[in-house]
């Protein structure tokens, strides 16, 4: 081999290379939707919606598989999108689905939700109380609820303790530092949305939701 096929070959290595180093870089900056072989509660949601719409007739899974795409598709097509079957940002808006993030723990936001975790945790152990907070955050989280801190504690019906007057009782001082530790990401309840005290509830649907956890007096559901 002489030394230009040498050179050559060299060069196309490099080039090469630095395709598969920007591919990488590239893929790394991209956005990651639900798709085929996603799973989880937007999934869920994703299906819930399109099922609505009559054009999904599988059952909510929370996996997205052959059928979720073609339905999500069809949607698309609907809207005018492009067709392309992953559940992107624009699409997700399409169908009305909105995810927060947890905001930071400013004081507002500690004053807010600790507020929230002294009224519905009064007896409960420091545990609970942060339990309850990582309720109110994963709702944040969620499809299903509002995307502000603000939001979720305020939603309509959601908690008691904003209509019985105890939301306005003085905050109990380890509900902030509850308040501190589930806006710092501590979830002592393994992803729970919902939470009762069966003592005080008689509601079905909070009854038919799946348990993962107990702590205290309450138990806690997806």
């Amino acid at each position: 081999m002489n030394s230009f096929v040498k050179m050559v070959l060299v060069l196309v290595a490099v080039i090469l290379c630095a395709a598969t180093a920007q591919a990488s870089i590239d893929n790394e900056d991209m956005q990651v939707y639900s798709q085929t072989g996603s799973s989880g509660t937007e999934v869920e949601e994703i299906q819930r919606v399109l099922k609505e719409r009559g054009l999904f007739t599988g059952e909510i899974t929370g996996y997205y598989g052959e059928q979720t795409r073609q339905a999500v598709t069809k949607f698309q097509k609907q809207q005018g999108l492009k067709q392309t079957g992953i559940a992107d940002e624009t699409t997700l808006k399409r169908l009305g689905i909105t995810i927060g993030t947890v905001p930071e723990a400013t004081d507002a936001n500690i004053n807010l939700l600790a507020r929230m975790i002294s009224a519905e945790g009064r007896g409960e152990s420091y545990v609970g109380q942060v339990a309850i907070g990582a309720v109110i955050c994963n709702r944040i989280e969620h499809p299903s609820f509002p995307d502000t801190l603000a939001g979720v504690i305020y939603q309509n019906g959601a908690f008691s303790a904003i209509n019985d007057g105890q939301f306005n009782e003085p905050v109990a001082e380890s509900a902030y530092q509850a308040a501190r530790d589930a806006l710092a990401g501590w979830d002592p309840t393994g992803g729970a949305i919902y939470y009762y005290n069966p003592a005080k509830t008689s509601d079905t649907f909070i009854y038919s939701r799946p348990v993962i956890s107990v702590i205290g007096d309450h138990r806690f559901c997806t």
